[in-house]
C-alpha cells in the first residue's frame, strides 16, 4: 500500500512512511480509547500522567515538522528551543482541556504527515540538527517519529504492547539502543541473546570478547520480551536476565 501523493519515488523511503503512518493509527487508537478522566492516570513514563505523554507526542510532530521545514527551506528551524523550553510546552500542554489536547494531538500529526508528504526527493537528504545535537538526514525524521508512536502507545498503559510492534521496527530499535550503549560506552558487559532470532547474533559488549572475560550477564528472551527490556519498559517477559538493569538509552 503506497500513498500515491508523496512526492518521493524512493521505495525505501515509502515503506518507512507507510510504518510511520501505520504507527500514527495504532497511537491514535491508544488515545482513543481513553475516556477523558482516565487522561488523568499515571502512564509507564516516570513523573508523566497520560496527559503529560499526548502532549509530548503532539509536539514532538511539530518539532519535527519545524526539521522538514528547515530541510524544504534551508533556513535553520531547531525542534526546540532548548530543553527547558521543552518541558515546559509538554508541562503546559498537559493542562489542556481534554478536547484541546486530542485537538493537538490529531492536528499536529496530521500536519507532519502532510509536511512528509509534500517533500520532494532532494530534501530528504538534507542534513537537520536533532534535540540532541546529532546532524542527520531528514529521512532519519521518520525513524526518529515511527519510535515515538509505536513505543508510546504501549506507554499509555491501556492495553498496547510491545509485541504489537512490528517485527522490523523491533530489530532496528534493538539496534539503535545497543550501538547508542556502545557509543557511550555504558554497556557492562551483557550478552543478549534473542531466542528464535539466529540472524540476531549475541549482542552486547560482552558477545564482542571472546577471550578471558565472559560476559557478566546474560539477557534472554524473544524479540519484543528483549525490546521492552532494553528500552527501559520492563524485563519480566525475559527468560533469563529478569533482574538485570539495563543502560539508560534516551
Amino acid at each position: 500500500m503506497v500513498d500515491k501523493s508523496d512526492r518521493t519515488r524512493d521505495p525505501g523511503l515509502l515503506d518507512e512512511l507507510l510504518t510511520v503512518r501505520r504507527g500514527t493509527a495504532f497511537w491514535h487508537r491508544a488515545v482513543d480509547t481513553l475516556d477523558d478522566d482516565e487522561l488523568d492516570a499515571p502512564s509507564l513514563l516516570e513523573g508523566w500522567t497520560r496527559r503529560h505523554l499526548i502532549a509530548h507526542v503532539g509536539y514532538n510532530a511539530r518539532a519535527i515538522g519545524r526539521l522538514v521545514l528547515w530541510a524544504n527551506t534551508d533556513e535553520e528551524h531547531p525542534m526546540y528551543a532548548s530543553p527547558e523550553e521543552r518541558n515546559r510546552e509538554i508541562d503546559l500542554g498537559a493542562t489542556l482541556p481534554a478536547r484541546a489536547l486530542r485537538h493537538l494531538n490529531h492536528h499536529a500529526a496530521v500536519s507532519l504527515d502532510v509536511e512528509w508528504r509534500d517533500t520532494p526527493e532532494e530534501p530528504w537528504s538534507y542534513r537537520v540538527k536533532t534535540a540532541q545535537g546529532r546532524l542527520v538526514p531528514l529521512r532519519e525524521t521518520v525513524w526518529m517519529r515511527t519510535r515515538e508512536v509505536w513505543l508510546h502507545a504501549v506507554d499509555l498503559d491501556n492495553g498496547a504492547r510491545v509485541a504489537d510492534v512490528p517485527e522490523h521496527v523491533l530489530e532496528r530499535l534493538l539496534g539503535d539502543i545497543v550501538g547508542v550503549w556502545a557509543k557511550r560506552d555504558t554497556d557492562p558487559g551483557l550478552a543478549i541473546h534473542v531466542e528464535g532470532r539466529a540472524d540476531l547474533g549475541v549482542l552486547g559488549a560482552g558477545a564482542d570478547d571472546p577471550g578471558e572475560t565472559a560476559p557478566k550477564e546474560t539477557v534472554r528472551g524473544d524479540l519484543p520480551a528483549v525490546v521492552s527490556w532494553a528500552s527501559g519498559r520492563g524485563g519480566d517477559r525475559l527468560t533469563e536476565g529478569v533482574e538485570v538493569v539495563p543502560p539508560r538509552w534516551l
